[in-house]
């Protein structure tokens, strides 16, 4: 039977992002995916135009009937929307010892809409962050967690990325899409190491979901008994293909 992986995120209705991204992930690199839905958004690539959020209890029952069920290889975080959806989370994710945890920080939605109440974020850093094996901030969301102006190159993506490892996390994956750099670069820094992804740039792709299709990918490969470094290897790969898939000529 092919390992399960469990989403932890907010459902999009246009299907490019949010949970429908995540299983796409998972399905592609040959993981079977479950999933505890935090919020339901009306939206599409050219903005949000409604989230209902579920209530935290809700959240909580469903992420333990997943784990009551069979052994969870691998769980991705997205959008979490507020403290009481974070801290149900936690204290879910203690109770059942889960492994192989990856926390896409879902703050902002591509078109700019808030996805996270801004008094959440000082839940996602204290009840959630020590509990990443992951942590796949892109440059916004790593500057809105520690308070300081955004990335504009490679060094600072890498003092920051050592910056959010104090916070708690085994290992942050720095992803530069929004850095005005030659190529696309990420950075998996790490206490004694650091790995560095690069790629072209695809001009015209559209990158709705890319940051849930990214962090979905790496909990695929944990679940399939990867290391992180090679499991971050595959996703950036598989990324690639994603987004090339989506490729609109101008």
């Amino acid at each position: 039977m092919k390992p399960l992986a469990l989403s932890i995120a907010g459902s999009d209705s246009c299907g490019g992002a949010g949970l429908q991204a995540d299983l796409a992930a998972f399905a592609a690199l040959g993981v079977r995916g479950a999933t505890a839905i935090t919020a339901v958004t009306a939206q599409s690539r050219s903005g949000v135009h409604a989230v209902q959020v579920l209530p935290a209890a809700l959240v909580r029952d469903q992420i333990d009937a997943v784990f009551e069920e069979e052994p969870v290889r691998a769980v991705k975080l997205g959008m979490l929307a507020e403290a009481s959806i974070i801290e149900a989370v936690a204290a879910s994710l203690r109770q059942h010892r889960a492994r192989a945890v990856i926390i896409d920080p879902v703050m902002i939605a591509s078109s700019g809409a808030r996805l996270l109440r801004a008094d959440a974020v000082v839940a996602l850093r204290r009840e959630l962050l020590p509990l990443a094996d992951c942590l796949t901030p892109n440059l916004d969301e790593a500057a809105a967690l520690l308070d300081v102006p955004r990335a504009q190159d490679e060094a600072q993506m890498l003092e920051q990325g050592r910056a959010l490892l104090a916070l708690g996390p085994r290992a942050v994956l720095m992803k530069g899409g929004h850095a005005p750099l030659a190529e696309a670069v990420d950075l998996l820094v790490q206490p004694r190491a650091v790995q560095r992804f690069a790629a072209p740039w695809i001009i015209g792709a559209d990158g709705h979901g890319s940051g849930c299709t990214l962090s979905a990918a790496v909990a695929a490969g944990l679940a399939l008994g990867d290391g992180l470094e090679v499991a971050v290897g595959a996703a950036k790969r598989h990324l690639g293909r994603w987004l090339g898939e989506r490729f609109r000529p101008l």
